[in-house]
């Protein structure tokens, strides 16, 4: 059947399809940020009575599920949203926006959370120069770099990624050759990274919930979903990204565990400092001197830009979707550069929030950051549930059972361990958050009484939508519940 294209961005640019699966799949890893399992080694290992690459196992365990619950509900809502479309489209519109406006909170911040850890490296190689000065210079960058070019940043993002993976391959190569030496455990094949003595459940738990936000990134990328070039793609690019990223951090955490088993070792003299910022300029000093200190901290320089071109490129294009439907001021927030393709005012914005990280800690920004994401990653695996096994009926044959109501309450209950173990300023901190967008939402809806806009009901993030002839004569409304349901139920 031929297909005509309706432009709805009038008076705008429109992105563009122009992002493969590997681009995705990258642009995913970016966000993550391979690094960081060595910029939030010390803290971990503090909390996890040196039981890192456990915190991380349980985690993954954690992520895949939700992964293939975020697959699932992606292929059936095919919609730039990520767990907020899910959501209102599943369950109601109210519930929706809440969970779009708390994972707002994880979305906005993690483009912070780099800023912080780039401040943290330069800090450590220059530190004469006061580290505000750090983070003008790299919010000023990150943000020229997404306000030209799309494809330009996934390029970008791309380079960056490969570097440090390169990096952090040597160094686990180097690790391995002085585990051989006798340093550290003095072995490469150990259970104790995982269990030993004075290891608990509820302390790995607690590191999980730190590393958490190591795996934010695999979601993110259905931001991408109408910038992507088929869009079939993405159930396989949410479940790469995820398992890749889950092993390589793995990898890193059980040799770094083994070469550190203690992580007091990260704290001379008493001095905190590596441990509340990142460990990983210590870590690269202690296995190779100043010269592996100072690639280790390129590495973890690249790698944490990539995820700012990421994350940064990933919440302006949610915060265009809101803006498309009026959830935000439509003027501003939905706009498009016609030249560059980019949603400009956002990139800008979301740059001008990262300047907001100069008093800030990696700890308490992570914090609050997990609080979002538990948020989201919760309410996608219930909208599996909702969707499949209510909406659509899918719950008579034991398959049906197993795919749509055993697998996404399996990726809740887990998802519910860590929710059990969230730091405390994260509670505070999110439930503030949360009141404040239930206020909105009032007004949104004015106490209620009328239905509040989706986040993408009609619009588009490309500025098309594409309509069977001939549509043109339909209500477009019938035409959205057609595709999502052929029995026209709602």
């Amino acid at each position: 059947m031929s297909m005509k294209t309706k432009p709805l961005a009038q008076g705008g640019g429109t992105l563009k399809r122009n992002l493969g699966l590997w681009a995705i799949v990258g642009l995913g890893l970016g966000y993550m940020t391979p690094t960081v399992v060595f910029d939030t080694f010390g803290m971990v290992g503090r909390d996890t009575a040196n039981a890192v690459p456990a915190a991380y196992l349980v985690a993954l365990v954690v992520m895949v599920f939700t992964a293939i619950s975020y697959g699932k509900i992606a292929s059936a809502i095919p919609s730039a949203g990520s767990a907020y479309t899910y959501v209102r489209e599943s369950i109601h519109p109210n519930l929706g926006f809440m969970v779009g406006w708390t994972s707002l909170i994880d979305y906005v911040l993690l483009p912070m959370v780099n800023c912080l850890i780039i401040r943290s490296y330069l800090e450590a190689l220059f530190p004469d120069i006061p580290g505000w000065i750090w983070v003008v210079i790299y919010c000023v960058l990150v943000t020229a770099i997404i306000y030209l070019t799309m494809r330009g940043t996934s390029n970008a993002n791309m380079v960056l990624l490969v570097f440090s993976i390169i990096v952090m391959a040597v160094f686990v190569v180097m690790v391995i050759a002085q585990l051989a030496q006798g340093h550290g455990a003095g072995t490469v094949a150990s259970v104790a990274p995982f269990l030993h003595d004075g290891v608990t459940m509820g302390a790995v738990l607690m590191g999980a919930t730190i590393v958490c936000f190591s795996f934010i990134g695999f979601d993110a990328v259905t931001m991408y979903a109408e910038e992507a070039k088929d869009p079939k793609i993405m159930p396989r690019a949410i479940l790469l990204t995820v398992i890749l990223g889950g092993a390589i951090f793995l990898v890193a955490a059980y040799f770094t565990q083994l070469r550190f088993p203690d992580w007091n070792e990260f704290a001379p003299g008493g001095d905190m400092q590596y441990v509340e910022d990142s460990t990983l300029p210590i870590i690269g000093h202690l296995v190779g001197g100043d010269v592996l200190r100072a690639v280790l901290t390129a590495a973890g320089f690249c790698a944490t830009l990539a995820s700012g071109l990421a994350s940064h490129a990933s919440v302006s294009r949610m915060l265009l979707v809101m803006g498309r439907n009026n959830v935000l001021p439509k003027k501003v927030f939905g706009y498009i550069n016609p030249r560059t393709h980019t949603p400009t005012f956002n990139i800008v914005l979301v740059g001008a929030i990262c300047l907001l990280a100069i008093p800030f800690t990696l700890e308490l920004i992570a914090a609050w950051i997990n609080f979002g994401a538990l948020i989201a990653f919760t309410f996608v695996n219930v909208s599996v549930i909702a969707w499949f096994a209510v909406r659509k009926g899918r719950r008579k044959t034991p398959g049906d059972i197993f795919r749509y109501i055993v697998m996404p309450a399996i990726g809740m209950l887990l998802t519910g361990l860590l929710w059990a173990n969230l730091h405390q300023d994260a509670l505070i901190g999110g439930t503030v958050w949360a009141v404040i967008g239930l206020l909105y939402l009032l007004v949104l809806t004015r106490g209620f009484r009328r239905k509040v806009a989706s986040f993408d009901e009609n619009e588009a993030v490309t500025g098309f939508n594409k309509l069977p002839v001939p549509a043109p004569q339909r209500p477009l409304d019938d035409d959205l519940d057609d595709e999502r349901d052929p029995t026209g139920a709602r």
